[in-house]
């Protein structure tokens, strides 16, 4: 019989620098107030990892909470969804691996950008389901600050740093924390809406000159928030039928926490009461590939929900790339790892000087 994946394990880190609007107002000499921000994204803060601390630092802290919520020390496989990893060269899930005791063990990076977490999702669920490893860390860690133009305020506003981590083991479809199925798209033709354009080998970092909007990312906000909404409906509706979920049986909504207007208008769509809908977009903002574990953390620590309800997860990021999963609440009891200590001596990050462009407002 084909076990059942069932996440047994959540662990997230989170820098403790939390950065309001007003902060990121005052930093990119943004032409918006407080109002505007909250009312168009949802957001009212944000995390920022200090100087010297990398998304591996954070995923590392992220990695050792979730294999301390379930109670063991090792896994049979590391992956890493990130769109922000330590360098282009080399991945950064073995030196996490590295890190925490577990070389010879296979490790991997995922690129899906912010649908990230639910691609790492389905690839560990199939590598469980196969019978080739038998647990699986599965981690998503983002710093965004560091690709962030401080003074678009498009991106500003939207992202944030943090990590989160699940492990997974094989069980049974009637336990807590089962994952039943998931479901995965894309669409290339619309890579262009969010990018950066600056680093790979199309355009290798050490060309000159680089562009501002070539070095950091971009969103073409308004096409962003039509595709979002209408790619995470549909194969959120696609995963309900295929688990054979009537809608009035789902228990919890959890969407990517990209904008909370996105969240809302793919919840309406679906017809999901607003009791059931979960997130933390307000208080961490757009955390990319770690959003959806953070936003299950958060959810799981506040005890509004029982072991083994029915919760839907639906996710939409760059590429384009979009997914959903269906599972049964897991029973596992969160843990946060501390943040972690900058190095001794860092170098303070510059803030560029700022141009003010004539960009499209954000979603």
């Amino acid at each position: 019989m084909t076990p059942t994946p069932v996440i047994h394990g959540i662990g997230i880190c989170l820098p403790q620098t939390v950065l309001s609007n007003d902060d990121v107002i005052r930093r990119g000499q943004l032409d918006v107030n407080d109002e505007w921000i909250r009312t168009r994204t949802g957001i009212t803060t944000r995390r920022q990892a200090p100087p010297g601390i990398a998304t591996g630092d954070l995923a590392l802290g992220a990695a050792r909470a979730a294999l301390a919520s379930a109670g063991t020390t090792g896994t049979d496989l590391v992956l890493l969804a990130t769109n922000t990893p330590d360098h282009p060269c080399p991945a950064t899930a073995p030196r996490i691996a590295h890190r925490l005791g577990a070389d010879g063990v296979p490790a991997f990076d995922l690129a899906a950008t912010c649908s990230g977490f639910l691609y790492g999702l389905a690839t560990a669920c199939a590598f469980l389901r196969s019978g080739l490893y038998g647990t699986v860390l599965l981690i998503a860690a983002e710093t965004y600050s560091r690709i962030v133009d401080p003074c678009d305020r498009n991106t500003a506003a939207v992202f944030g740093d943090g990590a989160a981590a699940v492990t997974l083991r094989p069980g049974d479809p009637d336990e807590p924390g089962a994952v039943l199925t998931t479901e995965l798209g894309a669409d290339g033709s619309g890579s262009d809406l969010i990018t950066i354009k600056a680093g790979g080998s199309a355009l290798p970092a050490h060309s000159r000159p680089l562009t501002r909007d070539q070095q950091y990312i971009r969103m073409r906000g308004p096409q962003v928030y039509r595709h979002a909404v209408r790619r995470m409906h549909q194969c959120a509706s696609t995963t309900l039928d295929t688990v054979g979920w009537p809608l009035e049986t789902v228990e919890a909504f959890i969407g990517h926490q990209a904008n909370q207007r996105i969240l809302d208008a793919v919840a309406d769509r679906l017809g999901i009461a607003p009791r059931h809908r979960h997130g933390n977009i307000r208080d961490i903002g757009n955390t990319g590939a770690a959003s959806i574990p953070l936003a299950m953390a958060a959810t799981a620590t506040a005890g509004s929900l029982q072991p083994g309800a029915r919760t839907l997860l639906t996710t939409f990021g760059g590429g384009l790339t979009w997914g959903a999963a269906a599972l049964t609440w897991p029973a596992a009891t969160p843990v946060s790892h501390p943040h972690p200590a900058p190095p001794t001596t860092t170098h303070q990050q510059e803030t560029p000087g700022c141009t003010r462009s004539s960009s499209s407002p954000t979603y």
